[in-house]
């Protein structure tokens, strides 16, 4: 079997006055992610992972930030239109492992339901997505509540 991979990192600055999406989920909180589109970090992460692995550059490339038609575009938007590309390489998904970091809000209580709507998206199964929330121990922008990161890993074999 042929296989692939790819990583992909994002970080947003956390505002006031926007809503905070994390893996398509909607969650409470006080602020929100800055960004172009919605600011989805998980998604947007994720997007990277799997345009990495097909080694067709990042999301930048493909939904700039000076391109109208993503203004406060949803990650799950951004990570549909990657799906058609992964469809098209003749690739299929593996696996997937997400790494959120976040001071706040506590994201334990949310991370099934970002893998549900991440597998619902892709179209694969719950076994093959896995997603971790992490703090940094006070340390650096994220560590003081002033920015969210993720890393997402994922895996594609060839064939269907």
């Amino acid at each position: 079997m042929e296989y692939k991979a790819g990583i992909g990192y994002d970080i947003h600055r956390l505002v006031e006055g926007r809503k905070l999406f994390l893996g398509g989920v909607e969650i409470p909180y006080a602020k929100g992610l800055l960004g172009h589109s919605d600011g989805d970090a998980a998604m947007h992460a994720l997007c990277d992972a799997l345009l990495g692995a097909l080694a067709l550059g990042d999301i930048g490339e493909h939904f700039p930030d000076t391109d109208p038609q993503y203004k406060g575009a949803a990650g799950s938007l951004l990570l549909k239109k990657v799906k058609t590309l992964v469809d098209k390489s003749g690739y299929r998904i593996n696996n997937i492992d997400i790494v959120v970091i976040a001071q706040e809000p506590g994201l334990s209580p949310f991370k099934k339901q970002m893998k549900e709507n991440i597998c619902g998206l892709l179209d694969i199964t719950q076994d093959r997505v896995n997603i971790k929330a992490k703090t940094n121990e006070g340390l650096g922008p994220v560590g003081n509540k002033e920015a969210i990161a993720t890393y997402a890993l994922v895996s594609l074999v060839k064939g269907g």
